[in-house]
């Protein structure tokens, strides 16, 4: 097994756990608190730092990074269709089981949209409730909020309050 990076990123909606390996991401996930942070990071971490702090200041709107989430086949083919959802926008958990090619996955699709190591970037947040509600996000609603306005006001610039 290859070697693990840590680090730590303060963004606007709370602090990132970001983990790595040699050439891919990982992990992103929201935490309340840190440990010790790897002192030599690998370039794919330097990425991903940058990267991120892009997304927050509005001028990144697609990330370039490889990634390597851990999971079932099941969840990378979810994981993997949820990386087309374009920046600013939105598709429901019906959208995801449609695109999966069975609508009736849809619990399995959601739960596996829950599982995502990868938030952000893999872009689990831009999954709703198919009347337009925000629905479960392992980060926490008040941060699926936060990150759909945010995308929403630089996409499209407008502010759309939920």
């Amino acid at each position: 097994m290859s070697k693990t990076f840590t680090t730590y990123l303060e963004s606007p909606v709370g602090t990132l756990e970001l983990k790595t390996s040699e050439d891919a991401v990982l992990a992103v996930i929201f935490v309340e608190n840190t440990e010790n942070s790897d002192t030599e990071l690998p370039e794919i971490a330097k990425a991903l730092v940058k990267q991120l702090k892009g997304y927050f200041d509005g001028s990144l709107l697609k990330f370039d990074l490889k990634l390597d989430p851990q999971g079932t086949d099941f969840q990378k083919r979810v994981w993997k269709k949820l990386t087309n959802i374009d920046f600013g926008k939105k598709a429901s958990y019906q959208d995801m089981a449609n695109k999966l090619g069975d609508p009736k996955v849809i619990r399995a699709a959601a739960s596996a949209n829950g599982k995502n190591p990868i938030s952000i970037i893999i872009p689990c947040h831009r999954v709703i409730g198919k009347d337009g509600s925000l629905t479960g996000y392992a980060g926490g609603l008040h941060r699926k909020k936060w990150l759909l306005e945010h995308e929403n006001r630089i996409a499209n610039g407008v502010l759309e309050l939920f």
